[in-house]
C-alpha cells in the first residue's frame, strides 16, 4: 500500500469528529460509571539487595517512621534558623525528618553475618512504628535461625533492641561481637545516671542471656575474613565502624557517624543528643567523610533514608554531601 494511502486527510478527520458529535447523548450516558479508586498511602520496600564483589548484601527497613527536627537533635550547638536554613536550602521539611533504621545481613558464602538489631520490642522508636526486623526477615528471605554472627556497631537501644524477640534471643544459633570498650561501658550495674543509666539498662537487660556468647573487638580486628573493625569512637566510648571488602569491591558501615543525611553532612560539627562526648563524636564524623570522600566507596549509614545506601562527596571545605545509592551495586 503507498504510504500516501496511510496519511489520515484534512476531510477525514473532520468527518469523524462530526459523526462523534453527531452521537446520541443517551449512548454516552449509558457507560456505566466508575467510583473513584481508593488511595492507598505512602509505601515503601522494607528490604534490598546488593553485591559487593563475592557477598550478598541485604538492608531491612526498622522503621520509617517520622521524628521532630533535625534541629535540637542535631545542631545543638548552633542557632535554630541557621539548621533551618539549611533544610529549606535542601527542600527538606524544617521541623520534621525520617532517619532511617537499618539493620544489614552480609552473606559472605560461609556465614550469614548481621550488623545491628533494631529497635524490637524497646527500642527508641516503639512498635508498630518500629520495631520490624523481626517480621521483615522472612519477606527478605532470611531465617532468624540462620544468622551465624550478630555484629552490634554500639550499645544504644535502636542497635540491640531487636536481639531478644518474647523474651528469647531472636537469633539463637549466633555467636555476638561487640567492641571491648563499648561491652565494658554499658554492662556493668551502677556505672551510669539519668539518660545512660536507662540505656544501660536495656542494654543489660538485651543482652543478659547472651552475655556467654559475645566475643570482644578492637580496632583493626576481622569479624570473619573480609569485614574488619575500623575505629570511630565518639557517638560512644566504643562505637565501631566496618569495612567490609570482597574481590576487589568495597563497602564501608558507619554506624551512627551520620543521623540526618543533610545536616550531619554538611555540618559535621554539629552535635548530636545522642553523642557520648559530642566533640569527639564531631571529629570521627569529619575523619570518616573525609576518607570515604577520598576513597569514593560505597556506604551503609544506619539512619540514612533507606535503603541507607550511597556514597559521600565534598561540598566545600569541612563540608560532605550525601549521594543516595541508585544502580552502582547492581550491576
Amino acid at each position: 500500500m503507498p504510504i500516501q494511502d496511510l496519511r489520515l486527510s484534512r476531510r477525514y478527520i473532520l468527518n469523524a469528529a462530526g459523526a462523534l458529535a453527531a452521537a446520541p447523548l443517551s449512548h454516552a450516558l449509558s457507560i456505566p460509571a466508575h467510583a473513584a479508586a481508593p488511595q492507598l498511602g505512602p509505601w515503601q520496600p522494607r528490604h534490598q539487595r546488593y553485591k559487593i564483589g563475592g557477598f550478598e548484601m541485604t538492608v531491612v527497613a526498622d522503621s520509617e517512621t517520622f521524628i521532630d527536627g533535625p534541629f535540637p537533635l542535631i545542631g545543638g550547638n548552633a542557632a535554630e534558623e541557621d539548621v533551618r536554613r539549611l533544610m529549606r536550602d535542601n527542600l527538606l521539611p524544617e521541623a520534621k525528618y525520617q532517619p532511617g533504621f537499618t539493620p544489614t545481613i552480609v552473606n559472605t558464602g560461609r556465614e550469614l553475618v548481621l550488623f545491628d538489631t533494631g529497635n524490637g520490642e524497646n527500642g527508641f522508636v516503639p512498635r508498630p512504628a518500629g520495631g520490624w526486623l523481626a517480621r521483615e526477615l522472612a519477606p527478605a528471605g532470611i531465617k532468624p535461625e540462620d544468622i551465624d554472627i550478630v555484629v552490634l556497631s554500639h550499645g544504644h537501644p535502636d542497635h540491640v533492641g531487636g536481639l531478644v524477640e518474647a523474651g528469647k534471643p531472636l537469633f539463637p544459633n549466633a555467636r555476638y561481637v561487640i567492641g571491648q570498650v563499648e561491652y565494658d561501658f554499658w554492662a556493668p550495674e551502677g556505672k551510669h545516671a539519668g539518660d545512660l543509666e536507662k540505656f544501660a539498662t536495656l542494654f543489660r537487660a538485651n543482652t543478659s542471656d547472651i552475655a556467654d556468647r559475645f566475643s570482644f573487638l578492637k580496632p583493626g580486628d576481622d569479624v570473619v575474613t573480609g569485614i574488619r573493625a575500623v575505629e570511630a569512637y565518639g557517638h560512644t566510648p566504643g562505637h565501631l565502624n566496618f569495612l567490609i571488602e570482597s574481590e576487589g569491591k568495597a563497602i564501608y558501615l558507619w554506624g551512627d557517624c551520620a543521623h540526618h543525611q543533610v545536616a550531619s553532612l554538611a555540618r559535621p560539627d554539629w552535635h548530636c543528643v545522642f553523642d557520648v562526648d559530642a566533640e569527639q563524636a564531631a571529629a570521627t564524623r569529619k575523619r570518616v567523610y573525609d576518607r570515604l570522600a577520598t576513597e569514593r566507596i560505597a556506604v551503609v549509614g544506619y539512619h540514612m533514608p533507606f535503603p541507607s545506601v550511597g556514597y559521600v562527596e565534598r561540598a566545600g571545605p569541612g563540608s560532605y554531601r550525601w549521594l543516595a545509592h541508585t544502580y552502582q551495586l547492581s550491576l
